[in-house]
């Protein structure tokens, strides 16, 4: 047997907290002892771990007592008020929300992408934005061997970036559509079902909305690209629970669609799915549930006189690779 590790999740009831606690058991993480953490509303609910049920506990500044990874995915505020508690009590604070990304004393890792990062820590780890985690898996592997300059992206981000309960909106709004009943919209700011909503997160002075300006942010921190060049339009689909994103690059060199399906062949986290003649590409119901993002129709940028453009569509699970995987698999970095 190698080392066991004491691990916490905080926000355990969420979705994004449920998938952490699958995703700790079928990658067989070396768990000693789980601990789960919601707020007081939460205490007592009962949730299974391999064959046992693990009682809920109220988040507490006195929750992290021999903890070694604590996995927060409990929203911004709660990461702040909670991170010295984490920290202070010896535990790796892997943190799903907005809270850290962007402190310079904070890695923001991507495995496939900058995992050497991640030893750099001072206590805490910040998981990105779930677009992002999305995007960098595909394009990261690409601007290695050909030089990204800029990026236009348009995403198609799934109700699941909006939590559970507005997955569950989008159902109940989508049989009061068929029915015909009134429909008042809670957490989306208008109707999310059949419909599509070009407004995700605040939007800010230029005119972008935060979630679109934290894949300049992210993209370029987790790259280590600060030249990096990024355009981004975000809506969110009536999808239940992955992103897809058609990214439109320009690079340094030139690089055709066959250099960058074997490029995307070989790296990690990517599967390419990508064979138009058999109507075979990348599809947010073939991604939900997947590790892998997938990437498909990569074609030459028509637009450009040169071959530095292409354009590619991918799609990957928001709550997985986008959410509690990259956070498990960061945990597994620093167990090696």
């Amino acid at each position: 047997m190698g080392k066991e590790f004491n691990v916490a999740i905080a926000g355990a009831t969420g979705a994004v907290g449920i998938e952490m606690i699958e995703t700790l058991e079928k990658r067989n993480f070396p768990v000693k002892n789980l601990r789960l953490l919601a707020s007081e509303r939460s205490v007592g609910k009962k949730l299974k771990f391999k064959d046992t049920e693990i009682t809920v506990e109220e988040l507490k500044a006195d929750s992290f007592k021999n903890i070694d990874f604590a996995l927060f995915s409990a929203g911004a505020s709660r990461s702040k008020e909670f991170a010295k508690n984490a920290v202070d009590a010896g535990a790796v604070m892997i943190d799903n929300s907005s809270a850290f990304r962007m402190d310079d004393d904070v890695p923001l890792v991507v495995p496939e992408v900058n995992p050497e990062d991640a030893k750099k820590h001072k206590g805490i780890i910040a998981n990105p934005n779930c677009t992002t985690i999305i995007m960098v898996v595909a394009v990261y592997p690409l601007h290695k061997a050909k030089g990204l300059v800029r990026l236009v992206a348009s995403t198609y981000q799934a109700t699941s970036g909006a939590g559970a309960k507005a997955m569950e909106e989008m159902m109940v709004q989508t049989r009061q559509v068929q029915d015909g009943k009134p429909i008042n919209p809670i957490h989306f700011a208008h109707r999310i079902a059949f419909n599509l909503i070009p407004h995700i997160d605040v939007f800010q002075d230029n005119g972008y909305t935060k979630e679109e300006m934290k894949m300049l942010y992210e993209g370029r921190k987790i790259m280590h690209h600060p030249n990096l060049k990024v355009s981004c339009t975000c809506v969110r689909v009536p999808v239940m629970r992955a992103h897809s994103e058609s990214l439109n690059l320009e690079f340094k060199e030139e690089i055709t669609p066959e250099e960058a399906r074997k490029i995307l062949a070989a790296a990690p986290g990517i599967e390419v799915r990508d064979n138009t003649a058999e109507k075979y590409y990348p599809m947010p119901i073939d991604a939900t549930g997947q590790y892998n993002v997938l990437a498909g129709r990569i074609r030459q940028d028509s637009s450009r006189d040169d071959k530095r453009g292409l354009d590619i569509f991918i799609s990957g699970d928001q709550l997985l690779k986008g959410a509690a995987l990259n956070a498990v698999q960061i945990a597994e970095l620093l167990t090696k």
